[in-house]
């Protein structure tokens, strides 16, 4: 992926007016709250992620009455 994701909303305040600031990658600026936040990846979990979706679902009846 070459792109960089950017935030669909701003984590403080939620609104959509969001603009890349000066600092740096990963760096945005609101225009509706004046802060400046930056997001960093951090990296891959070592034990993943799990689907328990296949095993919850005969069990979501109780107790079958």
């Amino acid at each position: 992926m070459s792109e960089r994701a950017a935030p669909f909303y701003c984590p403080y305040c939620g609104e959509e007016d969001l603009f890349p600031n000066e600092t740096g990658h990963g760096a945005w600026e609101c225009r509706a709250c004046n802060r400046a936040f930056q997001l960093k990846y951090l990296g891959l979990l070592a034990r993943g992620v799990r689907s328990d979706s296949a095993g919850s679902a005969g069990s979501a009846g109780g107790d079958g009455i």
